[in-house]
């Protein structure tokens, strides 16, 4: 069997796990409560996006947020992982952005529906380059930034994540077997808001790297 190219994850990883409200401030201000334990959901490698194509508005939503996150790019698949042991099944990370109709969630929270046309659209899920562990020796304390049209939009700092990446890695693992290729999207700091058409973000991992996407509305 031909080994895979981790650094192009995008291309074959099967599924993309997000966890939601997992920085305090950024529940508040949505007016959810704070989790006792991560909220899970899922995109479809379908939703990845990469520099140079657009972020495309669905038809159905007229309030389209940005929600920056640093993404945990899975090296070592596993079940059932200790959070002792979390770490060594991390190849690397990337700069994401959780693009989220957030009226269309509005609408599905308040029927008590799934959330999976609010988040798991086609590009929905704009992604950086792969960023090899090594660049980032302290995942915990990793700041990240998001502008519109250079207005700052979004900064804060992974430190502020109410769950950390190891015990993200174990929960997630006694409940669904990470495979090699898997992205973990670990939550957003405060700061989300609307983006319209012909909108630039850009968005950053401090001192790491930064990337530019142009917002257009699906044909």
């Amino acid at each position: 069997m031909t080994a895979r190219n981790i650094s192009r994850f995008w291309e074959w990883g099967r599924k993309i796990i997000c966890v939601g409200r997992n920085y305090a401030d950024h529940a508040k201000e949505l007016k959810n409560a704070i989790p006792t334990e991560p909220v899970l959901f899922l995109k479809p490698p379908s939703a990845y996006v990469r520099e140079g194509s657009p972020i495309l508005v669905p038809l159905y939503t007229s309030n389209l947020h940005h929600e920056v996150e640093l993404g945990v790019v899975i090296g070592k698949g596993g079940t059932a992982i200790p959070q002792s042991d979390a770490m060594e099944h991390v190849a690397g990370y990337a700069l994401c952005l959780d693009m989220t109709a957030r009226d269309i969630q509005d609408e599905c929270k308040s029927k008590g529906l799934p959330w999976t046309l609010a988040k798991a659209f086609n590009t929905s899920c704009p992604v950086s380059e792969f960023i090899p562990r090594e660049r980032i020796p302290d995942p915990g304390n990793v700041k990240l930034w998001l502008r519109v049209n250079d207005q700052l939009r979004q900064s804060g700092c992974t430190s502020q994540m109410i769950f950390s990446i190891p015990y993200l890695i174990s929960y997630i693992s006694d409940f669904i077997t990470l495979e090699e290729g898997d992205l973990i999207l670990t939550g957003t700091p405060k700061g989300v808001s609307a983006v319209q058409e012909h909108d630039e973000l850009q968005a950053g991992i401090e001192d790491v790297v930064t990337m530019s996407f142009r917002v257009d509305r699906q044909d």
